[in-house]
């Protein structure tokens, strides 16, 4: 059954999500999520005029090879933080995946940023179980993920950035998000259109009564 989302718009400001103690370290077993905060999956949508530089990004992928998400530069792109250890990483993978079946037809690329894991030999394991089929990269020392500290507080997973064309930071869920969720704003910034001007792509509306989010999200647009 659908459930509306509650939309708490607001012209500025962001919620970040403050964690606490440490997290996996060496020796952590699956499932030790202790110290890492899952997030209430609150959604900031950013303007144009408020998205940064593009996000750089490369790494080793499990399973083998490497990674630059430069490649990937025309394309939106949905970056999923997690870890195997996370319970409520476990929880939005099917969802993910779904979304990215759906999705990844559209000119648009899923990609998943391992962090934490000390063995890679979890993190694969996670994927089979739940048939993820997007590449992630791997970052056992939480390094990569800390290169978003200015976007995403550094103990919140899982979450979730999605890079406009020109590989910026577009919108963000922090904490566990849906299907639903992941559709609406994927395709939100797919839809927005080149004008010309110096802002580059305008932003289109923020998705309004659009199914499939569990927790009835509250969505944020900065400008």
């Amino acid at each position: 059954m659908r459930r509306d989302w509650r939309l708490a718009i607001t012209v500025a400001g962001v919620v970040m999500v403050a964690g606490c103690g440490s997290g996996p370290g060496a020796g952590s077993a699956p499932g030790d999520d202790a110290g890492f905060v899952s997030g209430s999956g609150t959604i900031t949508v950013l303007s144009v005029a408020q998205r940064g530089e593009p996000v750089a990004l490369s790494g080793p992928l499990l399973g083998g090879g490497r990674y630059d998400i430069e490649s990937q530069r025309g394309k939106v792109v949905l970056i999923n933080i997690w870890g195997s250890w996370c319970a409520p990483c476990r929880r939005e993978a099917p969802d993910l995946q779904r979304a990215w079946i759906e999705l990844g037809d559209e000119g648009v690329q899923f990609l998943g940023l391992n962090t934490r894991d000390d063995a890679a030999g979890a993190a694969e394991a996670f994927e089979r179980r739940w048939g993820i089929t997007y590449p992630s990269i791997r970052d056992p020392d939480g390094s990569l993920q800390l290169s978003f500290r200015r976007t995403l507080p550094p103990k919140a997973i899982p979450s979730t950035l999605i890079l406009d064309r020109q590989g910026r930071v577009a919108a963000r869920i922090i904490g566990v998000g849906s299907y639903g969720t992941f559709t609406a704003l994927v395709r939100q910034i797919a839809a927005e259109t080149f004008d010309g001007t110096a802002g580059g792509f305008a932003p289109t509306a923020t998705p309004g009564q659009r199914g499939g989010a569990r927790r009835g999200p509250s969505m944020r647009v900065q400008r």
